[in-house]
């Protein structure tokens, strides 16, 4: 680390994330003076195009790639158009202990009296929730399930490598191709797609105005600059953003500003769910760093400096803040822009580049939140490559995560994807998969799979509130067998996930009538030559992603009615619910039985793997193949991010012996402690489930540092790897980080300021995080072995 990226690291560590009302207050006013005037796409486009010609433009002493959403560095917009903060909001963002984002009172200020009351009764949120039915509001307040979309825009987008072969005008001549072709006579739509084609044109415009003010402003300091290196620095700053985004880039900084510039005009355009991601970032960089090594005009550690840059320009951006208390499903900064590192080729052959390995190392040595990154193992990645990034994961920080291209091409392949683009695609944001820069793949929200089988056993009841959430499905006490208690479970899942569907379905159609994204829509592919937006069936594919988290959780719980109540009748049905409904108080030698002489799973045990095996079959049922807006349908993924705290907390105590208000399991992993056999057992368990039929599994372990002090023991943790993804696992994480650590941060947060942790499918300061954050990382089996 050279000394300047020590002084941007310096700077982009220290700095406090702050709310900037800038966009909101641009935004207010064109809409005040625009609204009715236009068509929907092209108001949005020229509302654009307005923020660009008027936002502050700010490039920091030592940067090298530029460009901000916000006037400064970690300055985050808000989006009233979307979901409008209020003035409460302002004060508890302003003055929480974890996440905190300060504002100005005199923004606030201005905030109250220019933007709320325009915005009030407008929001795309306020939309949803004036037409969502009564049980669906009940369902959701239970806890039983989260809607994505009535905070943010849908997100989890990833490009692909079209935008270093097309610069934005090459776009702009393919949208006028496709408006001349427009048959007003014989397509109903050709209005329509005139409309959207006429927006994408214009958001164009938009993000080469953004670029070329960069380049203006870097001028003007050249001119002021009396370091000669800085001058002639902020001169080849200003060359590059006249060039690019406008036309295709040709060296390395082009193209790593092209993408730059590119990802902020999404994510000012709208605040997607968890930002823009650019796919298979080392492969696109890798022909432009070969051809410019070979010609001497760029050197590796000039390539290493641009991309640390590149890093910290990413971890300037926080995700912009929900509205109400808005820790409840998910407190982090993380906006989710992960890289995906190595993997295969669109022609399957090794994806591994110097570029990935130069990414390995910027890893290691910044050590910092974001970007999120993950190494794509196949069995065509070289040991070399896996065992270097082994001996990143060792370092404690929670990065990199590990994908399997073989199998989630497979799962890609059976959603229909052809063969090309699903090798050309992969994780987005945390572990759900998709086409790179051809798919919407919208995660519409987390299902509480423990929930549903509580609200079974209450028959339709929640027993938190007392009101009815779910169907009637019979007085458990009454079953004569465990069949007939899991039918019951499953005739409520199927009811709650309908229920969840329909509004998503409706959610779907408020987005692309109020709120299109007609740049993004410009850099997704078929978008322009269908004349559709991203969010109305441009993309070539279509996806709607249900998250089912808890699946540990309610196998065990299941495993525990069926082997005590049903099979040895130790407790009766009557006497278990009646402990759960009391969190098992008095009753700790049956919380100790079932914790001790119960089948759990992630132990290689068939008793408890079968239970998850036909949970997992159910909820395929459930949710894969249900339609869609957008003519194709909704998958599952087996993802919790922080939501299985959340559901915890809104889930009384469970049969598995879990006590109220605890965090339930995440993802696919096994509910905390009752992995007792070691890693090898955990992904033989898992491995019993096929992820091919999902969108995305999560996996997290946690290790003691002493097991991967030796050479040996890198190649031991590459083995396991292997191992799992050899039979068919989709992702594994790993802390590396022992109790005692965490709970001397705990004591003593100043001194582990830099403590990363994996939470989900992210990394996160471990003191950032709130007391039941930081209890769930502590509460998972720490491996001593493997």
């Amino acid at each position: 680390m050279n000394e300047r990226i020590q002084r941007l690291r310096k700077q982009t560590v220290e700095t406090e994330p702050s709310l900037s009302i800038e966009r909101a207050l641009h935004e207010t006013a064109f809409y005040k003076e625009n609204y009715g005037k236009y068509s929907i796409p092209v108001l949005r486009a020229l509302n654009f195009l307005d923020h660009c010609k008027k936002k502050t433009i700010y490039i920091g002493a030592d940067e090298l790639i530029v460009g901000e959403r916000g006037p400064q560095p970690k300055a985050v917009p808000t989006f009233p158009e979307l979901t409008c903060h209020s003035i409460e909001d302002f004060h508890v963002l302003n003055t929480r202990d974890q996440q905190r984002y300060t504002i100005s009172q005199e923004d606030i200020d201005t905030y109250e009296r220019e933007v709320i009351p325009y915005w009030q009764g407008r929001t795309v949120r306020e939309r949803i929730f004036g037409h969502v039915p009564p049980e669906w509001q009940t369902a959701y307040e239970a806890g039983l399930f989260t809607e994505f979309m009535e905070q943010r825009a849908p997100g989890h987008t990833a490009l692909d490598g079209q935008i270093y072969r097309k610069g934005l005008l090459d776009f702009k001549t393919q949208i006028a191709e496709e408006i001349a072709k427009l048959d007003y006579l014989n397509d109903p739509e050709a209005t329509d797609k005139f409309e959207e084609l006429k927006a994408m044109d214009i958001s164009c415009d938009a993000v080469i105005l953004f670029a070329e003010r960069h380049a203006e402003l870097a001028e003007r300091m050249a001119e002021k600059e009396s370091n000669q290196q800085r001058a002639a620095e902020l001169r080849e700053i200003a060359r590059v953003c006249h060039k690019v985004p406008a036309q295709k880039p040709d060296t390395f900084w082009e193209a790593i500003q092209m993408y730059w510039f590119v990802h902020l005009g999404t994510i000012t355009e709208l605040n997607g769910w968890d930002a823009m991601n650019p796919g298979h970032f080392d492969q696109h960089l890798a022909p432009f760093y070969t051809a410019e090594i070979a010609t001497g005009t760029l050197s590796r550690e000039q390539a290493k400096e641009l991309l640390c840059c590149f890093w910290i320009k990413v971890n300037n951006h926080p995700a912009p803040p929900k509205v109400g208390i808005t820790a409840r499903e998910s407190g982090t900064y993380n906006d989710f822009t992960n890289l995906n590192i190595g993997g295969i080729t669109s022609d399957g052959k090794d994806g591994v580049s110097e570029v990935s390995y130069i990414m390995l190392e910027i890893v290691e040595e910044l050590h910092i939140l974001q970007p999120g990154n993950a190494v794509h193992i196949s069995k065509v990645t070289p040991d070399r490559f896996l065992e270097a990034a082994c001996k990143v994961i060792r370092q404690g920080h929670g990065y990199p995560s590990v994908f399997n291209p073989d199998i989630y091409t497979v799962e890609l392949m059976r959603q229909g994807k052809s063969l090309k683009d699903a090798r050309e695609g992969g994780c987005s944001g945390c572990i759900e998969v998709g086409a790179f820069g051809k798919e919407a793949f919208i995660l519409t929200g987390y299902l509480n799979v423990p929930k549903i089988l509580e609200v079974t056993l209450n028959n339709g009841f929640d027993p938190l509130t007392g009101k009815k959430v779910g169907i009637a499905t019979g007085d458990p006490r009454e079953f004569q067998s465990y069949e007939e208690l899991y039918q019951a479970f499953v005739n409520q899942l199927n009811y709650i996930v309908d229920l969840k569907i329909r509004v998503s379905n409706y959610i779907d159609r408020m987005f692309a009538k109020y709120a299109p994204a007609p740049f993004l829509s410009v850099v997704i592919e078929d978008c322009i030559s269908k004349g559709r937006d991203y969010y109305d069936a441009g993309p070539r594919y279509n996806t709607n992603y249900i998250q089912c988290t808890g699946l540990g959780t309610v196998t065990d719980s299941l495993s525990t009615l069926k082997k005590h109540v049903f099979e040895q009748q130790t407790f009766s049905m009557e006497h278990v619910l009646d402990a759960v409904a009391n969190n098992f108080e008095g009753e700790e030698f049956l919380r100790q039985t079932i914790i001790n002489k119960t089948p759990f799973f992630g132990n290689d045990n068939d008793y408890a793997d079968a239970i998850a095996l036909q949970v997992y079959a159910d909820l395929l049922t459930a949710i894969d193949g249900k339609p869609n807006t957008k003519g194709e349908s909704f998958h599952l993924n087996m993802l919790s991010t922080t939501c299985h705290i959340y559901f915890g907390k809104m889930l009384g105590a469970t049969p598995n012996g879990r006590f109220a208000g605890k965090s339930i399991s995440d993802g696919t992993s096994p509910s905390h402690g009752a992995d007792t056999h070691g890693p090898s057992a955990v992904v033989r368990s898992l491995t019993k489930l096929d992820h091919t039929m999902s969108g995305g599994t999560l996996l997290n372990q946690r290790f003691l540092p002493s097991l991967l002090k030796r050479e040996e023991d890198i190649k031991k943790l590459a083995a396991l790897i292997r191992s799992y993804f050899t039979m068919g696992g989709h992702h594994i994480q790993f802390n590396i980080v022992d109790t005692a650590t965490l709970k001397a941060a705990q004591k003593t947060p100043e001194d582990y300021k830099d403590l990363l942790v994996r939470m989900a499918g992210y990394s996160d300061y471990f003191n950032d995080m709130n007391e039941d954050l930081q209890q769930e990382v502590i509460e998972r089996t720490e491996n001593e072995a493997f």
